[in-house]
């Protein structure tokens, strides 16, 4: 009889056992599954991002000129009033008039800063100047030019334009319409990004609050001016 009780007992023993086996092997599959989904998300993002910036210089090289921000958050097109401020030439991608896809893979719209002498043509190469600037931050914390410097002149030149995706977590507006809140308190950086139309910062991401600048997954791509110039000046598009 006792013999009976103790082999009950170690069955029960592994069925625990083998059930907590079962539950923490799902909730593994679940993190990892969830890892390899935001990884494609990223991916994608990217993809599309690079589409975008061959897009925006193709049609510099049609148009000797980049496009305006869209019209709108509902409105693909191509803004019909010129920007004359860093801020009026900050918004979203114009999708429509470019023909790409204007979201990430969260369902946001890209955001899209250009430099308002570049929306103008023609672009004068010895005295139009890029204003985009992209800061990373370094194994200190501490920000770094990536693209640019703190001051940007002929002779020092930054980036003509910049598209950013606010990624899976905070801000951005969504292919709606609908702002996206931020739900978090210490990620510094993202906000920056949020507000900004000059000076961006693109780093790694992390989901650390207490990581230099917070927790952050904005993604940040610049267009190089040679790159543009090139591409213009091959379509005879540069004066």
């Amino acid at each position: 009889m006792a013999a009976s009780r103790r082999r009950q007992r170690g069955a029960a023993l592994l069925l625990l056992l083998a059930m907590t086996s079962v539950g923490a092997a799902a909730l593994l599959v679940s993190a990892l599954n969830h890892d390899t989904t935001q990884l494609h998300r990223t991916q994608q993002t990217l993809a599309r991002m690079a589409q975008a910036r061959d897009a925006l210089v193709g049609f510099a090289a049609a148009n000797g000129r980049l496009p305006r921000p869209a019209t709108s958050a509902l409105d693909g097109h191509e803004a019909p009033a010129p920007c004359a401020t860093e801020q009026d030439c900050t918004g979203f991608l114009p999708w429509v008039t470019l023909g790409v896809d204007g979201a990430d893979a969260w369902g946001k719209l890209l955001r899209y800063s250009v430099t308002p002498a570049y929306t103008q043509a023609p672009v004068l190469r010895i005295s139009t100047v890029a204003t985009k600037t992209v800061q990373d931050r370094g194994a200190d914390g501490e920000l770094f030019f990536r693209t640019g410097q703190s001051s940007c002149d002929p002779g020092a030149q930054c980036a003509p334009l910049v598209l950013l995706s606010h990624g899976r977590s905070n801000f951005g507006v969504s292919v709606q319409g609908v702002a996206q809140a931020n739900t978090d308190a210490g990620n510094i950086d993202e906000q920056a990004n949020a507000s900004a139309s000059v000076h961006f910062i693109g780093r790694a991401a992390s989901g650390n609050p207490n990581a230099p600048g917070g927790a952050f997954d904005d993604l940040v791509l610049s267009v190089p001016l040679d790159t543009l110039y090139k591409q213009m000046a091959a379509a005879h598009r540069l004066p």
